[in-house]
């Protein structure tokens, strides 16, 4: 167990690692040459341009102006300038409303911290529960006499932590609620303010029913002619392309490598690049690299065309998808939140993706096969979950004294020195359990894109639900039981469901230091590494040395990345419920989490107003997951907190924390239903306003060529490409909004005038075929 000399030890270290990461970042991003990695989202609006082109040859890649080091620091006050309008406008509300997890956490636990440190611990300090139990098999250090571990069994003093838990539980309401109103007000404003986009005119729709009589395209465009006449305007269906998108990326590798060879040769043009045609270049025909390159872009040219046409022509190719447009966003958002057939399992509707968010690959999914998928992602998850927890008890068990005495025992002399102790038990923990971590996200990532999501944000979102359950389960019970005691493992899953809030309970207290440190060097010296951006600086003077030889391709080396909500915020989850469950038991935890917060809050804000990119706006789409998260947090906090006290000789008091977590539910439910629709419907009032005024200001705006192709897949969108809904000219004419007359493609003459299909007529009302 870690004592207040090994938390010193951890904190000096994570302290003096998180001040070298900043003073590092502080002079490299003033350099000119690393002005790219550092500034890359001014270079990609056009504002800011190349420090290189101008001035002196050493100042073009080294800073020599003294006064901008004496500066250094001057990157924070101007993170925080940026007034919220402002960074809306400039990095999206999904970037702005991110910020506001970080500051939510500061308005809920500088409070409690506070109200903690001057009530909770002299009542702890002041105890000799230490000194009077009797206990069997558990050291204490000095940071357990400011928990409740110091708190004699049976002592009156614990009605003190019983209302402190009613005034943490009230207060962390009370912002929880201000700020879901404030987010949902952000969200509508954002909305109704937000400039025309195809998303907002547009749905997904799937499971089209097949029908022998007419193709995809023609079911889609008969079904919303009849049912939604006034709206419709135009759709996309959505093609089977992941082939052909396969065949395009191998071509862009392609051409990147013969980029390459044929800047390699220009620098040396005496000897050509040579490459051999076997496996990665290892063995086979040695044959001429630009030659053998720009063989394989013909070749790939061809099999791409073909592929397209195949594509085009071959109906198995046609998902039972599409995107439906509409002449109005009221139209649009009544078709999206309204059931389209008698058969709830046909004719699914659902507000369309942004057109950059959309994940392509996922649209080719059979709509019937999503549930087997999502079975078995369920499945494996639940082996990933609970068997990870074996190594992570393990290597927790390893990095400790005794862990390490027992499988080390030639290390015993080294180890037994104060100082490398110190180093074992105060910083060895958490960076163990930081490296167990570093691959989970992108595992997650895999297994939402299994699962069949179709855009990049509900992506995002499930992987970030799967990584908060996983932090839940493995880093904080498995931290807490197994990590603590390997041995208690087996026990603890045999004990029944009542016992587990006592056992985790009683070792919550004895767990403080080591998530103290995990806290230090996950949050402080963590936080820190991110804004070095060490990695992409490394790479972008790698790409930029070896490959780049345009300005297109200088901007694809600058690699400004994004917030990748999935891998983030589950980690800011993981900090909400540590604060929770440890502000009535230990209170001397709260500092680091609050230094945490505040930290992120302006390392991310310098982030997103000078780095970050993001590839999708979603308006805060995921705010109810975060506001869940901390109110289940919350409700785990007040039930280890009642499994703590029934074991301290406090029975009575059960009672009264019983209806803490009751209380915490129902106001889920209230703010559920009270704010929550904002986010997953659109108002018809806010939708009919919105498309009033864009009539009365643009009424000559011709919508129709604007939503006709926004929602092609990618591999299509050149000049090569022709929409094969206007290939065939036949059927009927409907009246436009321009009062022309648009030809439809069509096999039934009758439809237009048939609110449902006639099975009847399926043989009399077919049109010949069109050519």
């Amino acid at each position: 167990m870690a004592t207040l000399e090994d938390i010193g030890v951890a904190a000096a270290i994570n302290i003096l690692t998180a001040i070298i990461f900043l003073l590092a970042f502080a002079i490299l991003r003033i350099q000119p040459f690393n002005d790219r990695v550092y500034f890359p989202k001014w270079y990609l609006k056009g504002i800011r341009s190349s420090p290189l082109h101008s001035g002196a040859l050493v100042s073009k890649f080294v800073n020599v102006n003294l006064g901008s080091y004496l500066r250094f620091l001057n990157w924070m006050p101007a993170a925080l300038k940026m007034p919220e309008p402002e960074l809306i406008d400039h990095a999206g509300l999904d970037s702005a409303v991110y910020l506001r997890i970080y500051l939510i956490g500061l308005k809920i636990f500088v409070p409690i911290a506070l109200l903690a440190w001057s009530i909770l611990v002299p009542v702890n300090w002041t105890s000799d529960g230490l000194q009077l139990a009797k206990l069997r098999n558990v050291t204490s250090s000095d940071i357990d006499k400011l928990s409740i571990s110091n708190i004699e069994r049976g002592s009156d003093r614990f009605w003190t932590h019983l209302v402190m838990a009613y005034a943490f539980t009230f207060w962390t309401c009370y912002v929880l609620m201000k700020e879901y109103e404030k987010v949902a007000a952000m969200r509508l404003a954002f909305l109704q303010n937000e400039q025309r986009r195809p998303d907002q005119f547009t749905v997904l729709v799937r499971n089209v029913p097949a029908d022998p009589d007419e193709s995809i395209s023609e079911s889609v465009e008969h079904f919303f002619l009849v049912n939604h006449p006034d709206h419709y305007l135009t759709h996309q269906v959505v093609y089977n392309a992941n082939d052909l998108a396969a065949l395009v990326e191998q071509k862009k590798s392609t051409q990147n490598w013969l980029d390459y060879y044929q800047l390699k040769y220009t620098r040396n043009q005496e000897h050509k690049p040579r490459i051999k045609t076997g496996f990665l270049g290892l063995w086979g025909k040695k044959v001429d690299a630009i030659d053998h390159y720009i063989a394989e872009i013909e070749k790939l040219n061809e099999q791409i065309l073909e592929e397209r046409k195949k594509v085009r022509k071959d109906d198995t190719s046609v998902m039972p998808a599409a995107f439906v447009s509409f002449r109005t966003r009221w139209g649009a958002a009544v078709c999206a939140q309204t059931q389209q057939s008698s058969d709830p399992t046909e004719w699914l509707t659902e507000w369309a993706p942004e057109a950059r968010e959309v994940f392509w690959s996922n649209l080719a999914i059979p709509y019937v096969s999503l549930t087997v998928r999502r079975l078995i992602m369920h499945i494996a998850f639940f082996f990933l979950t609970f068997f990870f927890m074996i190594p992570i008890a393990f290597v927790q068990s390893l990095a400790s004294i005794e862990g390490i005495e027992k499988y080390a025992p030639f290390l015993k002399s080294i180890i037994e020195k104060d100082l490398v102790k110190s180093v074992i038990q105060g910083f060895l923990p958490g960076i163990v359990l930081k490296l167990f971590l570093i691959f989970l996200p992108s595992i997650l990532m895999v297994m939402s894109k299994f699962e069949g999501f179709v855009s990049l944000s509900s992506l995002e979102r499930r992987a970030a639900f799967r990584y908060y359950i996983f932090n839940l389960i493995n880093v904080f019970l498995g931290s807490i039981i197994a990590g603590s005691a390997f041995e208690q493992l087996e026990s603890f899953l045999k004990q029944s469901a009542r016992e587990i809030p006592k056992t985790v309970g009683v070792a919550i207290p004895i767990k403080a230091t080591f998530f103290i440190t995990y806290i230090m060097v996950d949050g402080w010296a963590g936080i820190a590494g991110e804004i070095l951006r060490l990695k992409p600086l490394i790479f972008f003077h790698i790409k930029n040395s070896l490959l780049v030889k345009t300005e297109k391709d200088r901007e694809e080396a600058m690699n400004p990345g994004q917030i990748y909500y999935h891998a983030t915020e589950p980690r800011i989850q993981l900090y909400f419920l540590l604060g929770l469950v440890y502000a009535p038991v230990t209170p001397v935890l709260l500092p680091f989490i609050i230094i945490f917060f505040a930290l992120a809050y302006l390392v991310f804000r310098h982030q997103i107003i000078n780095v970050y990119n993001q590839e999708y706006e979603s308006a805060a789409r995921f705010w109810p997951d975060v506001h869940g998260r901390i109110i289940s947090a919350l409700i785990i906090s007040q039930i280890l907190l009642m499994g703590l006290l029934s074991t301290k000789g406090a029975a009575q008091s059960t009672p009264f924390l019983l209806v803490l977590p009751i209380l915490t539910f129902f106001f889920h439910r209230f703010c559920k239903g009270r704010y929550e629709p904002a986010f997953l419907r659109h108002p018809l009032k806010e939708a009919m306003v919105k498309d009033t005024l864009e009539r009365a200001r643009e009424p000559n705006f011709n919508l129709k060529p604007y939503l006709q192709k926004a929602y092609i897949h990618p591999v299509f969108k050149d000049n090569d490409y022709e929409d094969s809904r206007f290939d065939e000219i036949s059927g009927y004419c409907i009246e436009d909004s321009d009062d022309e007359c648009v030809t439809v493609p069509t096999k039934r003459q009758s439809r237009i005038n048939t609110p449902a299909v006639s099975h009847a007529s399926r043989g009399s009302s077919r049109s010949p075929p069109s050519k």
